[in-house]
């Protein structure tokens, strides 16, 4: 970095590369993960689950946002899901206007078995890794995450759980 913080072009290329790499690697991780609910839900339809799991319920419009799609894909994602019996939807009791969503038992337990899938590869993964890697793991994705506007993990919201 340059005295005014500014990343030059050959390190913000490496950064890419590395994020690339990386993304790559998790995509692998998701799919994988996913394949046993491949019958029921999409990558896509998938992500909508875990909006709604870690907001709780959530208004259609406000879902179309989280997850940059118009109204009209947020809706016909959600008419898959609550075919599916995952997610239920409903007027809002206080503005009639509005739909709001959550998830069912099912679709809660969905997220949960893929969840674990994922972290159980991971586990695997970042295990071959030394403590000082994984603390810097650690920074570099938390400010990665912070920067694209995801919500932290609540598990170990604060970092190495040691520290």
């Amino acid at each position: 970095m340059h005295e005014r913080g500014r990343v030059t072009k050959e390190e913000l290329d490496a950064v890419i590369s590395a994020v690339l790499t990386g993304s790559r690697l998790l995509v692998a991780i998701a799919v994988r993960s996913l394949a046993a609910a491949q019958d029921r839900v999409t990558v896509p339809q998938f992500r909508m689950l875990v909006v709604l799991s870690a907001h709780g319920e959530t208004k259609l419009v406000t879902m179309a946002e989280l997850l940059g799609v118009n109204s009209s894909t947020a809706m016909r994602m959600a008419d898959r899901l609550v075919a599916a019996g995952l997610v239920v939807r409903e007027v809002n009791p206080h503005n009639r206007r509005e739909s709001l969503m959550r998830l069912t038992p099912e679709g809660r337990r969905l997220v949960d078995e893929v969840t674990a899938r994922r972290r159980e590869e991971i586990s695997g993964i970042v295990s071959g890794m030394t403590p000082e890697q994984c603390r810097a793991l650690i920074s570099a994705m938390t400010a990665f995450n912070q920067a694209g506007g995801e919500p932290p993990n609540l598990r170990y919201p604060l970092g190495w759980p040691d520290a």
